[in-house]
């Protein structure tokens, strides 16, 4: 079987809700990402042979296939498809396996997997309060009520599940929440998100430039502090979750071109990195969140390895007390995981998130001059995705 590289991989820097990012139609800002890719490795757009596209809220600007969009706004030729793809947060870490599937198998030789949320322009949950509100239901069935016990599934009380059933305390929560931000701060100083980042005109309310380029996560607080941190409202009465060691709401577009041998030849260009292992799990989709352990556990098993053969780990930050758990439980290095910090400080934009700590982990294991980088995140419904990488 032929294998799967990654030649380029490109993001935009985060976006705050109402932020610098806001002015950006989500097909625009996601078209921008697919040019980068073409200009990074100077292909010609013709040669590219499909799109998947990641996206959460796929209602309004986001809707009616916001790949095949993308690609109509972008310098592909119409000729190129593209599709979209909903695995709630891990939605472009599911578009890489695709892609990796694709050129694997040997249908396609060329590939780009992206993803986009402007969670500004289209708010989180937009799909089913929106449907509700024009009367279309609700999308927990009879049946699945019936086999969870009318259980409503929530990701915020998944993350307090799993702080229980980890033993993780407040304090050590905002502590790592602290850390995301110091982390994140450091690599922005030091230039580390330089090479991955695409720098983008900031627009105003019209659509129109201002002047000024996007070029550095905009959700970093320089001037966290725990104390700071400590002091932010509980999401539940007697709980440990709050908004600050949480993902915070982000805009973002990104992506990564995954080719085969006949794809790098026809491209001409060096590999970034080989994808080693893809592993996807379901789990229980009430704690929701756990799912990173299983699926971790099961990919290294399968890959013939252990948690000490990876160099780096990206574990989404959807909630502190997710990264931690899987830390617990995998019994992994801390100093490994999410050196650059994560979501916390960096932003989540749910379906960009996946390509997002891919083009991250590429680009800090080349900075570090590392070998093998593991990437999982958790997704709504109780599903996960691990991906392995090579650096090449």
């Amino acid at each position: 079987m032929a294998e799967a590289f990654i030649v380029a991989a490109t993001r935009t820097a985060g976006g705050k809700r109402g932020g610098r990012l806001s002015g950006w139609h989500p097909v625009d800002l996601a078209a921008q990402v697919l040019n980068d890719l073409l200009d990074r490795t100077g292909a010609d757009p013709a040669l590219v042979e499909d799109v998947f596209m990641g996206c959460v809220s796929q209602v309004g600007e986001q809707s009616s296939n916001v790949a095949r969009n993308a690609v109509l706004a972008s310098r592909l030729p119409e000729s190129v498809p593209g599709t979209s793809i909903d695995r709630q947060c891990g939605s472009s870490q599911q578009a890489i396996h695709f892609a990796a599937q694709a050129v694997m198998s040997g249908s396609m030789d060329v590939v780009i997997a992206a993803g986009v949320e402007s969670m500004t322009r289209v708010p989180m949950f937009s799909t089913s309060y929106l449907a509700q509100k024009a009367n279309m239901g609700f999308y927990q069935s009879p049946l699945m009520n019936k086999r969870y016990n009318d259980q409503v599934f929530s990701q915020f009380v998944g993350a307090e599940m799993m702080a229980q059933k980890y033993g993780l305390s407040k304090l050590e929560l905002d502590s790592y929440a602290l850390m995301s931000h110091q982390r994140a701060l450091a690599a922005t100083q030091a230039g580390a998100f330089n090479n991955e980042i695409l720098p983008v005109a900031v627009l105003n309310n019209e659509g129109q430039a201002s002047g000024e380029m996007h070029t550095a996560d905009e959700g970093i607080r320089a001037e966290a502090t725990l104390e700071g941190i400590q002091s932010v409202k509980l999401l539940q009465e007697g709980g440990v979750i709050t908004a600050a060691n949480a993902s915070q709401i982000c805009d973002g577009a990104t992506g990564v071109m995954v080719v085969n041998e006949r794809g790098l030849k026809a491209l001409g260009v060096q590999p970034l990195a080989r994808i080693h292992h893809m592993t996807m799990i379901g789990h229980d989709p009430v704690i929701m969140l756990e799912a990173p352990i299983p699926a971790t556990e099961r990919a290294l098993k399968k890959a013939g390895m252990k948690i000490e053969d990876i160099d780096l780990y990206e574990v989404n930050e959807a909630f502190a007390s997710v990264p931690l758990a899987w830390l617990k439980s995998l019994g992994a290095d801390p100093a490994r995981l999410n050196v650059n910090g994560g979501a916390i400080a960096l932003g989540h934009p749910l379906g960009a998130s996946g390509t997002k700590l891919m083009t991250t982990l590429i680009h800090a294991l080349a900075a570090r001059g590392k070998r093998y980088g593991l990437q999982t995140m958790c997704e709504g419904g109780g599903m996960a995705n691990v991906t392995i990488i090579e650096r090449l």
